[in-house]
């Protein structure tokens, strides 16, 4: 009677085991299937508080000193010559003096976000009311920053 016992136990093991991997299998189904539904929702916020953000900007014209900026942007350890030109009530280009090969390879986003910055200026009022997609957000909000700082001392009040 206590080998018929033991593999009772032995199969209740099994069992008990089966059902946790099975369990944390479900969740880890549950999991995965929450984090990517969920994007849709977070990127529908994201944009409308974008979008009410670039309403209070655009109420408040900002007026400019006109004249060419520049300022020095460092990127990983490189010197990056940042010229901005400025009109009465607008940006109207922003350029990198020393792009060169290496800095667009290592960081590819970077040309691109500049080009996407120079399409929007034309239809904007104010640095803040670039739109840009989700894919290069971070690069593009680190050449924002970089050209705020650039026409601060350009700023008329």
């Amino acid at each position: 009677m206590s080998a018929n016992t033991k593999i009772i136990v032995l199969k209740s093991k099994e069992l008990i085991f089966t059902g946790i991997f099975l369990l944390l299998g479900a969740l880890l189904i549950l999991l995965l299937f929450y984090m990517f539904s969920g994007n849709k929702h977070s990127d529908n916020d994201s944009s409308a508080s974008s979008e009410s953000i670039s309403e209070d900007a655009t109420s408040a014209m900002m007026h400019y000193s006109p004249g060419v900026y520049s300022s020095t942007l460092n990127l990983g350890g490189t010197n990056l010559h940042m010229i901005v030109t400025v009109e009465e009530d607008k940006i109207s280009n922003v350029s990198i003096d020393n792009l060169d090969e290496t800095i667009t390879v290592m960081y590819p986003l970077l040309a691109p976000c500049l080009d996407e910055i120079n399409a929007n200026l034309p239809f904007v009022n104010s640095i803040d009311d670039i739109t840009f997609s989700g894919d290069n957000q971070y690069t593009t909000l680190l050449l924002v920053d970089a050209i705020k700082s650039t026409v601060e001392p350009a700023i008329s009040y």
